[in-house]
């Protein structure tokens, strides 16, 4: 099993923005479709957005479609999460995942 680290969390205002990366390692990152999903207080993990091997193919959930986009750079073995116009239903537990395992996440708290 591989690894990922997650990074680049923090507080911000709504309307604002902040860009995740995800560190990879320990598997072959450019064979595998990675995912970002995230986990609110009290709520059930939430699929965010997905990327193919390849980074062509991307989808998002309905909540962050528009402001959110994934991208992978597989040179890097990182993955990454450009989000906008930040709301505080975003404010989460952010994770990086295979279909295998997750990282430890990084909180983003969206409040004035």
């Amino acid at each position: 099993q591989g690894q990922l680290v997650e990074s680049g969390g923090g507080l911000v205002q709504p309307g604002g923005s902040l860009r995740l990366a995800c560190a990879a390692s320990g598997f072959i990152f450019i064979n595998t479709t990675m995912r970002w999903v995230r986990q609110a207080p009290g709520k059930q993990f939430e699929w965010v957005s997905s990327i193919g091997s390849d980074g062509t193919a991307t989808f998002y959930a309905n909540s962050v479609k528009g402001r959110f986009t994934i991208s992978r750079d597989n040179a890097k073995n990182a993955l990454y999460l450009q989000m906008n116009d930040l709301k505080s239903e975003d404010t989460a537990m952010y994770y990086c995942a295979t279909d295998k395992f997750k990282g430890q996440g990084t909180q983003v708290t969206v409040s004035s």
